[in-house]
């Protein structure tokens, strides 16, 4: 691969970073009444994006910018990189199609669904298709038609009848395939090692899911994500059968932090933390993969805490109440 073609993307991601938000936007906006909330961010970069002054429109205005910052980079490059830079673009159309197929299970309306979703590689268009999808089997089914990487894996874990945490499962694995498969076959170690750790959250994540659905006996053949480097087989069956105290196996790794959590909901906002920084450690290389990963998920969640702080201000809500989830 060349590293001259490193050179010429990362140099325009620097000149992108330069431009995302900066952290006093988040704490201003924090309490701001919705109308003082829609003035502040058409005064950023996000203005553009943002015609009219409705929560949907902020939802919009995130959604296009996404699409013009993040969406674009595989169009900017070519062969074995343009692969490398979709990965973390998949990894979004896994979160859409996870929270698609979970309002399918629940009855969620499609519309709480839209603003919760994040630029991925799948056009608008097919998104509220699937919305709109009346079951799973529908959202597989248009899922094919754009040829994804993630639609085979769905179509066959929807054979077999599983319950929604088998179906994320197996969509994860499949993702976690192609990422190991892709980093290795283009020899980029920071890369793989940053998705490594992400396996090794998802296996945590799920572990307490199994927890807290009382699955007797939870099989690591089952539910276990092959690929990550700091959490066992043997540890996820007992975290996932309840057993807590066998999370002080990961004192001394990159996941101590998460020694203490109690909760999914903790577990996902540490998690989050050590996910940016370990991005955030690959994005030195200047001739490597890491800092497109780098961009790419912070831009990502920089969009997603500007919906949570939208949300925050339409239905005026405390602070207190998001002040964490957008820290």
């Amino acid at each position: 691969m060349s590293r001259g073609a490193f050179a010429y993307l990362n140099a325009r991601l620097r000149a992108r970073r330069s431009q995302m938000l900066p952290e006093s936007f988040f704490q201003q906006a924090l309490g701001l009444s919705f109308p003082d909330f829609v003035r502040l961010l058409g005064e950023t970069v996000y203005g553009p994006d943002l015609v009219g002054e409705g929560l949907e429109d902020v939802d919009r205005a995130v959604a296009r910018h996404l699409a013009r910052t993040v969406g674009d980079l595989p169009t900017l490059v070519s062969g074995e990189l343009r692969e490398l830079v979709r990965l973390p673009l998949l990894r979004a159309d896994l979160l859409n199609l996870k929270s698609i197929l979970r309002a399918k299970h629940t009855g969620r309306p499609a519309e709480e669904v839209r603003g919760s979703l994040v630029g991925g590689t799948l056009p608008e268009t097919l998104l509220n298709a699937m919305l709109q999808a009346p079951d799973a089997q529908s959202v597989a089914q248009l899922l094919q038609l754009p040829g994804h990487p993630l639609a085979r894996a769905l179509r066959q874990a929807l054979v077999g009848n599983p319950s929604p945490l088998e179906l994320e499962v197996a969509l994860e694995r499949e993702f976690f395939r192609l990422c190991f498969e892709k980093a290795k076959r283009l020899r980029q170690g920071r890369v793989a090692a940053y998705y490594a750790l992400e396996a090794d959250v998802t296996n945590l994540a799920t572990a307490f899911k199994l927890q807290a659905l009382g699955v007797s006996q939870p099989s690591a053949e089952e539910y276990f994500i092959p690929g990550g480097k700091h959490l066992t087989r043997a540890v996820f069956e007992r975290i996932a059968a309840g057993d807590l105290a066998a999370m002080e196996a990961l004192n001394g790794t990159p996941l101590a932090p998460l020694v203490g959590v109690r909760t999914l909901g903790e577990l996902e906002r540490e998690s989050r933390k050590i996910l940016l920084e370990k991005a955030a450690a690959g994005s030195t290389d200047s001739l490597g993969g890491g800092l497109a990963l780098d961009y790419i998920l912070r831009k990502q969640w920089e969009a997603s805490r500007v919906r949570l702080l939208a949300r925050r201000a339409y239905f005026n809500l405390p602070a207190e109440a998001v002040a964490r989830e957008v820290a």
